[in-house]
C-alpha cells in the first residue's frame, strides 16, 4: 500500500502549491508573474529529478513521443488553468470548481476500462466519497448559482478536457514506458514561455506586486513539482483509478490552510467534505 502513501502526500503537496497560490493572491501578487515563478520552479525540479535518474538525455529528448506528451500535458496545466480562471469571470466557482474536477472521472473510466485496472465495489464507492469531497468543498455560502454568459459552459468543458490530458496523460506515459520527469520537464518548461509572453495587464502591475507574486510562485512551484511527482509515482506503482481521485483532492489543503492562518469559518457542507475525505480514504484502503 505504499503507492496510497504516495498518492496522499502527492495530494498534500500539490494542494500547497495551490495554497501559495491562495496566499499571493491574497497579498496582491500579480498573477502573471505567480505563474512564471511556479513553472519556473516546477521545470527546474523536474530537470534535476530527470538529470538524477538519468532520462535527460539526448536519446530521450531526440524522442518525438516525449515532445508531443510534454506539449500535450503543458497545454493541460498551462490553458487548463488559464481557462479556469476565466471561466470564474462568467459563473460561480461554487459550480466552476467541483465540475472542472470532474476531469478525474474521464482519468478512472480510462484506467478502468481501457487499461483494465481492478475496481471494486467498495473502492468505487470510495471514490465517490473522495469527489463529494471534491465538490463540498467548492461550496461559497450566499454566492449566485446562475449561469448568464454561454461562453462559461465552453470554457468549462475545455478546461475538463485539458486537466484531463494533465492527470490522465501520466498513465498513458507511463503505460508507454516513457520517463515522466523528462515529460514534466518539458511540459512546465513550455508553460514558462507561454507565460513569459507579455499580456495587456503587465503593464498596470507595480513592482511590489510583480515581486509578491514571483517569489510566491517560485515556492508554489517547488511543492508543485513534488506534488506532479509523487503522482506520477502513484500511477506507476499503484492505480490510476484509485491515485487521481485521491489527487483530485489536494483543494482540502487550500481550505485546512485558510481555517488556520487566514480564520475563515467553513460552512456544515465544506466540513462534510473533510468527512468525505477521510471515509473515502478509509474505504479504499480496506
Amino acid at each position: 500500500m505504499l503507492w496510497l502513501w504516495t498518492a496522499i502526500g502527492s495530494s498534500a503537496l500539490f494542494g500547497l502549491a495551490g495554497w501559495w497560490m491562495k496566499v499571493s493572491q491574497m497579498n496582491g501578487g500579480a498573477t502573471r508573474f505567480l505563474l512564471l515563478g511556479l513553472y519556473a520552479a516546477g521545470a527546474a525540479g523536474f530537470g534535476i529529478h530527470a538529470w538524477f535518474e538519468g532520462t535527460l538525455t539526448f536519446h530521450w529528448l531526440g524522442d518525438l513521443r516525449i515532445w508531443a506528451a510534454g506539449l500535450l500535458i503543458g497545454a493541460g496545466s498551462a490553458w487548463g488553468n488559464a481557462l479556469f480562471m476565466e471561466a470564474l469571470r462568467y459563473g460561480p466557482a461554487s459550480l466552476t470548481s467541483p465540475l472542472t474536477n470532474m476531469n478525474i472521472v474521464l482519468v478512472v473510466a480510462v484506467s478502468t476500462w481501457y487499461y483494465d485496472e481492478p475496481l471494486s465495489l467498495a473502492q468505487a464507492f470510495g471514490i465517490a466519497l473522495l469527489l463529494l469531497a471534491v465538490v463540498c468543498i467548492a461550496y461559497r455560502r450566499k454566492e449566485p448559482m446562475t449561469i448568464k454568459e454561454r461562453k462559461w459552459f465552453l470554457l468549462v468543458g475545455l478546461a475538463i478536457l485539458l486537466f484531463a490530458f494533465r492527470n490522465g496523460g501520466l498513465k498513458v506515459t507511463d503505460e508507454l514506458g516513457l520517463p515522466n520527469a523528462t515529460i514534466l520537464f518539458i511540459a512546465y518548461g513550455l508553460s514558462l514561455l507561454w507565460f513569459l509572453i507579455p499580456t495587456g495587464e503587465s503593464g498596470t502591475e507595480s513592482k511590489a506586486a510583480r515581486l509578491t507574486g514571483l517569489r510566491l510562485g517560485l515556492l508554489a512551484g517547488v511543492f508543485s513539482y513534488g506534488g506532479l511527482q509523487l503522482y506520477a509515482i502513484a500511477i506507476a506503482t499503484g492505480q490510476a483509478n484509485l491515485a487521481a481521485p485521491i489527487f483530485a483532492t489536494n483543494g482540502l489543503v487550500i481550505a485546512a490552510g485558510s481555517i488556520l492562518l487566514y480564520k475563515e469559518r467553513l460552512t456544515i457542507i465544506q466540513w462534510a467534505a473533510f468527512l468525505c475525505l477521510i471515509g473515502g480514504l478509509i474505504v479504499i484502503r480496506l
